[in-house]
Formats: C-alpha cells, structure tokens, sequence
C-alpha cells in the first residue's frame, strides 16, 4: 500500500512539473523575413571595356540593380529600353569593367575622334618621327612622360627643347590592355604623337626641321616636376617672319 502511494505521489508531481517547465517556457520567436528590395534594370558591362573599344550587344548586359544604390547617370530599362541598340557601336572613353554601368559620360559619339576628343582644352596632339635610338629603346609607352632633346646635323651636341611632355599615342596605339601580353612587349613606331601647347607645337615642329629629335623617358616619380630649365631658342616662323622662341 505505501509504495502504491508513493507512486502515485511521484506521477503527481512528474505531472506537476511538466506542466510548469510548459507554462514557464517563452514561446518560440517568430522571424519575419524582409520584404525584397526593390530594384531597376541597370546596363552594364559584361566584360572589361579598354579606351577606344567599341560597344557591342556582346560586351553590354541589364543587371538588376537596387532602387536605393541609384545614380542618375546610370542607364536604365525603364528609361531607354532600347539602349542596347542605341550604344551599340559608341568609342570606349576610359577604362570600364566588368559589372560597372555604363554612363554617357564614359562615352564618346560613333564618328567622333578619340584622339581630339581626349585632349585637354587648349592643348595639340604633334606627331614627330621616331625609331627605337631615339625612343629609349621603343620602350616609351602611351601615357608616359618624357623630355624632348634636338640635335643638329653640324653640332655634336643636343639640349633639352621641352621637358615633361605627355605621349598621347606611338604610332596608331593609343592604350594597351593592361591585361593584354602585348601591352607588357615594347612599342617600336615610327611615329610618337605628344601633348603640346600651341608655342610647344612651334617648338617642336621647327625643331624637328632643322635636325633630330629625341625622346628621354622620365621616371614616374618625376612626373610630378614641372621645373623647366632655360636653353637656346629655337628659330620659328610666323606669318613669314623668322622669330627666336624660347625653349622650355
């Protein structure tokens, strides 16, 4: 009889006990999930765009893009559906990658000239002739800077005519891949097309005339350093009358 009723004491206060550890208990927590941002067809690039590479329906693509990460310069569906057709065929104007949108402003018209269109305001793009003596081996490079040195044929000596002076272009190569394996060879042109003023323009052209041009490639650490150095004039003619014009 007395284990029949501890027994049935322990049954009770299991059942007691369970049902506090229920009654304590938090309810479970219920996560609500956010509702999805909305977003925006944005055009672009499906692959790495070099400056001066064309647009094709290839090398463009829509990618959804979040309503709040908006830039009003980007392209959208929504507001030129018919984008793909209408920029294809348009120049390249800086370097894009892959996954970046395309914007107006990193564009130029189909027919226009990259070249022109890349000088600054009040600057000429001169060509001179060059080989690879006189271009530090053919390792000068688009975009480098470099010194422009004159030597005359009856003199055995040269001077610097103008110093730190950006190459636009060696011959028809106006920028290289970085990732391309022909951008790591050397250029070797017969031609080397340089960002001038219109009196270095002066300078360089009646220089190139009366004897031979050479280029010094500059360090990248120099390129900073706009210190000019006085040096001979050079003879330069203007509406038929000969003028000295000092070099830089």
């Amino acid at each position: 009889m007395l284990r029949l009723v501890l027994l049935l004491v322990a049954l009770v206060t299991g059942a007691a006990a369970a049902w506090l550890a229920i009654q304590v208990r938090s309810p479970p927590a219920f996560v609500q999930e956010a509702p999805p941002q909305p977003t925006q067809d944005v055009l672009v690039a499906s692959a790495d765009l070099r400056p001066a590479q064309a647009l094709t329906k290839e090398n463009m693509r829509w990618q959804p893009w979040p309503e709040s990460g908006l830039n009003p310069v980007y392209i959208t569906r929504s507001g030129r559906p018919d984008a793909l057709e209408s920029i294809a065929g348009a120049i390249v104007r800086s370097r894009i990658v892959v996954g970046e949108p395309i914007r107006d402003e990193s564009l130029l018209p189909r027919r226009a000239g990259f070249l022109a269109t890349m000088l600054p305001s009040g600057k000429r793009a001169v060509a001179v002739r060059i080989s690879a003596e006189n271009t530090a081996g053919g390792f000068i490079l688009p975009h480098d800077r470099v010194d422009v040195l004159h030597s005359e044929g009856r003199e055995f000596a040269s001077r610097t005519i103008l110093r730190n002076i950006p190459v636009l272009a060696i011959d028809q190569a106006v920028d290289e891949d970085s990732k391309n394996e022909k951008s790591k060879a050397n250029v070797i042109g017969k031609t080397a097309t340089l960002e001038l003023d219109p009196l270095q323009a002066e300078i360089i052209t009646a220089a190139q005339a009366t004897g031979t041009l050479s280029l010094a490639l500059r360090s990248v650490a120099d390129n900073d350093d706009y210190r000019q150095q006085s040096s001979q004039p050079i003879r330069v003619i203007r509406a038929g009358r000969t003028e000295m014009v000092k070099t830089q």
